[in-house]
């Protein structure tokens, strides 16, 4: 038998409009911290224009790529996956992950960690690497930072949680539930 410890919600605990805030606050001091160090690092390279459609169809793929990133650690744990896709504003694909079963505490912090570790630190490298594209990399990298706000406050939840202790994806956010200690 389990109880729940706690439920967590990021929307009920910030606001969507906050959220959003918060959000676009970090992915913009993320680019201009990032952007001064790989400027000097690259200064005397020049930078490639594709144009603008290129780099709008690379940010309106970056939700669905971070939702990606978050299946990946999934799949690397074994662990069942519920994968939704659908369109927002008719062109922009959305996909919905949610696992099939409760998961312990090590999992998932590593399945909200997975777009951190499998987007942002490779894109740190890459625009170190490909001198041409870094304002462009960067661009990508912030806004996924940006996004992974609410990855950051579930990790940090999680990491509060007891040691053995069951994580479910509730209609509202998440449930810590614990085993109940029998008399």
């Amino acid at each position: 038998m389990n109880n729940c410890w706690k439920t967590v919600n990021v929307t009920r605990e910030f606001g969507q409009s906050r959220l959003y805030l918060m959000s676009s606050f970090l992915a913009f001091f993320t680019f201009i911290l990032l952007f001064l160090p790989y400027s000097i690092y690259h200064q005397n390279i020049v930078i490639k224009d594709h144009g603008f459609i290129p780099l709008l169809i690379i940010l309106m793929t970056l939700p669905t790529v971070h939702q990606m990133a978050h299946v990946i650690p999934l799949i690397l744990c074994y662990k069942r996956t519920k994968i939704n896709w659908d369109l927002a504003f008719k062109c922009i694909p959305i996909l919905r992950v949610r696992p099939r079963s409760s998961l312990s505490k090590k999992p998932s912090i590593f399945m909200w960690f997975g777009p951190t570790l499998f987007l942002t630190v490779p894109g740190l490298i890459t625009g170190a690497v490909l001198g041409n594209y870094y304002p462009y990399i960067l661009l990508f990298v912030a806004l996924n930072i940006g996004m992974s706000f609410k990855d950051f406050f579930y990790i940090k939840q999680f990491l509060k949680a007891p040691k053995k202790c069951k994580i479910e994806d509730a209609k509202d956010g998440y449930d810590i539930l614990i085993q109940k200690k029998h008399p």
